[in-house]
């Protein structure tokens, strides 16, 4: 049985992944105490269900069990993930604003954001668990795209996970290291090249004429090769390293295509993404 854990902090996106799953076929159980994972788990597995998805969130009073209950159900030789969504507070604020809906932990005292702090603290334990996805800068429609990729990979080994940004978006909260190549020469100041991504080999053709940029790639392929054994060891299922430059089109887009096909060949088992030209 193929079983699919989605937590992190409401508003998220939870919702939207779980309801992803269901279209695709994953019996989905909402809000389940995390101490009667093993036991549902066990007893879907005897069943028909191949594939499962679980939402588990601080609306559970037994949060503190999941670790410990997810290397069970790993160790007994189930294919488990485990998805965490979060986003900034601002976004999440909009949200709850724009839906008028209440948050779980709020109450007479705590102002929203307060309540949005207080569950980002009881879900600390949880973040390194699987793989984080930052929702604050998707659509729905992209979210849903990168859970598909989630799911269909197995969960055995490592997957290194490439990211382009623009820093005048915001800093990416799920990513593990953030590499800022700003200083890089920049395409956009040619009007020819401007209406272009680092996907396209006109941008391609111009960064691989600048020097700085093969020393910056070294330096950021020969970092991540440096540590990469050391995250294997332990026992990560993701490492999500980001590259950042003003917009996210030409200079990140074009390093994050260049590192994942040099550690695909290598390593196998990575995928890319690209914050902003998703979005647009």
């Amino acid at each position: 049985m193929q079983l699919v854990i989605v937590t992190g902090l409401s508003g998220s996106g939870k919702s939207i992944v779980l309801k992803m799953l269901e279209d695709s076929g994953y019996y989905c159980i909402d809000n389940l105490p995390a101490t009667l994972l093993p036991q549902i788990s066990e007893h879907l597995s005897q069943g028909h269900h191949d594939q499962v998805a679980i939402s588990i969130d601080t609306r559970s009073a037994s949060l503190q069990a999941l670790p410990q209950n997810l290397r069970q159900l790993k160790d007994s030789g189930m294919e488990v993930q485990v998805l965490f969504l979060e986003a900034n507070v601002e976004t999440l604020v909009k949200r709850y604003s724009e839906t008028r809906r209440r948050h779980p932990l709020s109450n007479e005292t705590n102002t929203l954001a307060e309540s949005i702090s207080h569950e980002r603290h009881l879900l600390e334990p949880l973040v390194d668990l699987g793989l984080r996805i930052d929702t604050s800068n998707l659509s729905a429609n992209t979210l849903r795209n990168w859970v598909k990729e989630f799911v269909i990979r197995k969960s055995n080994g490592l997957t290194l996970l490439f990211s382009s940004f623009g820093f005048k978006h915001g800093i990416p909260l799920d990513a593990d290291y953030v590499f800022d190549v700003r200083c890089l020469p920049n395409p956009y100041y040619d009007k020819e090249l401007r209406p272009y991504t680092g996907q396209d080999q006109v941008i391609c053709d111009f960064l691989e004429q600048q020097a700085s940029v093969q020393l910056m790639f070294d330096d950021i392929s020969g970092f991540v090769e440096r540590w990469l054994p050391s995250f294997v060891a332990d026992n990560r299922s993701y490492l999500t390293v980001a590259l950042g430059c003003t917009g996210g089109q030409h200079r990140s887009v074009y390093l994050v295509e260049r590192l994942g096909k040099y550690f695909r060949e290598r390593e196998g088992k990575v995928m890319i993404r690209h914050r902003e030209l998703e979005k647009a």
